[in-house]
């Protein structure tokens, strides 16, 4: 029971989600459903393409905006939990509204409540109970974590990560494979609170940098900070940078973020 609770939740007996039924193998869904497979596969894709259209109509004028990461398991009595409200806060006072899902959602969410910027939940359909979430003005429910994950990338110009486990390892480094593929336009991706990253930095470092399987300067795609208002700064300013150049290139006058807009619960 011990090592049950230090795990975490643990699925119960029921009903799969929909990710699972849809990264089950052939034979696996054969062998379940036999008759309705062939058929049932190749419907769920207007289930898919629902999940990416509600996705883009809510977020469509969501304005600039900064995603936020961390741990399912932070409690609002942590540190950690108070230094990610005051960043979140300082974000939407900046202009930024904030997007979030499971983990540190909450204290982001509040942060952006603070601040008075739409403050965006998006949230993944799970084996278990989740706790619902008072400070969200927009909530999207998703059932495929891939559509999930495109709208974190899609809608954000930053992407704030706190300490957490492997869900937020994975949100970091899809992220910088992205931009070091250049599937995406490089954006600031921040890492907040130096001692929690340290070990993985120097093993970067050391390993994967050195023998050869990233390149030198690849880390460089990341900013560690242990203070809200550096995370503010470095956002602002890179974001400040691509909007001017960007408004250059299409002779636009100077814009400056203006953030808060969106679709239900942030007009």
């Amino acid at each position: 029971m011990a090592d049950q609770k230090k795990r975490g939740p643990t699925k119960p007996v029921g009903k799969p989600t929909e990710d699972e039924i849809l990264l089950k193998s052939s034979m696996e869904q054969r062998k379940d459903l036999p008759t309705v497979v062939a058929r049932g596969e190749s419907w769920r894709v207007f289930r898919i393409m629902g999940e990416f259209v509600e996705g883009f109509d809510e977020l469509a004028r969501l304005g600039p905006a900064v995603s936020i990461f961390g741990s399912a398991r932070t409690s609002p009595d942590q540190p950690i939990y108070q230094k990610c409200v005051e960043t979140a806060r300082l974000l939407g006072e900046a202009g930024f509204s904030i997007i979030t899902g499971p983990g540190l959602m909450q204290a982001a969410n509040q942060g952006a409540r603070e601040a008075g910027v739409c403050s965006v939940g998006l949230n993944i359909e799970l084996p278990f109970e989740q706790h619902e979430n008072p400070y969200a003005d927009l909530k999207i429910d998703f059932r495929y974590f891939f559509v999930r994950k495109t709208m974190f990338v899609k809608y954000a110009q930053a992407f704030v990560i706190f300490p957490g486990g492997f869900g937020t390892l994975d949100e970091l480094f899809e992220s910088l494979t992205l931009i070091q593929t250049e599937k995406i336009t490089d954006f600031p991706v921040v890492l907040f609170d130096s001692a929690y990253w340290a070990p993985l930095l120097d093993w970067l470092k050391k390993t994967v940098e050195g023998d050869g399987n990233i390149s030198v300067g690849d880390l460089d795609l990341m900013k560690v900070t242990d203070s809200p208002q550096e995370v503010v700064d470095h956002v602002v300013t890179r974001y400040t940078k691509d909007l001017k150049a960007w408004a250059e290139a299409n002779g636009m006058a100077e814009l400056t973020p203006r953030g808060g807009g969106g679709g239900r619960g942030c007009g």
